[in-house]
């Protein structure tokens, strides 16, 4: 299965989220934009893993999960990845990211043991969308700019979640595979 593991979005924050995304619509550039149901902070992405391999990943999760306690995040501010030059991925972030920072960076090196390949950074971020082409680049950055300091509310992180992702020509399609209370 190819499969995740993160964070769900509040949903009491989905819509002040849809509102951001339907305002980088008004610029008519070319993005497709992450269904408010699908809105997660990505812990860590596998890819296709077998079955062994998941119960593995949720053992480990199972286990190391202990380690955290709920907390609290602030989504705030727009960004972009790579970077306003060439816009990929469109992402919110956070204002106080090191417990999440941390908790990520604490999976990934149990992940590293397990063979995946670690991560670069630990920055948490929800990914909104993602720009298909330059089309209205510069009206998409000037709204991008506008939306630095942008903030969009608080969540408690209770949980993290491994998901299966199955594509579609409509779009993935996420299910809840096992859920990690903190």
């Amino acid at each position: 299965m190819r499969a995740f593991l993160a964070v769900d979005l509040d949903e009491n924050l989905q819509n002040k989220v849809v509102e951001v995304q339907k305002q980088l619509n008004d610029t008519n550039a070319q993005i497709k934009f992450v269904e408010g149901e699908n809105l997660h902070f990505t812990c860590k992405f596998f890819g296709d893993i077998s079955d062994n391999k998941a119960a593995q990943i949720t053992g480990m999760v199972t286990e190391k999960i202990e380690n955290y306690k709920p907390f609290e995040i602030s989504i705030k501010g727009a960004g972009v990845f790579p970077h306003l030059g060439y816009i990929r991925v469109i992402w919110l972030g956070l204002e106080n990211p090191e417990l999440f920072s941390h908790m990520l960076k604490g999976f990934d090196d149990e992940f590293g043991k397990m063979g995946f390949k670690k991560e670069r950074n630990y920055i948490p971020h929800l990914t909104i969308g993602r720009v298909k082409s330059a089309q209205n680049k510069e009206a998409l950055i000037s709204i991008l700019k506008e939306m630095e300091d942008a903030e969009i509310g608080q969540m408690k992180v209770e949980k993290v979640v491994l998901k299966k992702s199955e594509l579609t020509p409509s779009g993935p399609i996420y299910t809840t595979v096992e859920e990690f209370k903190l």
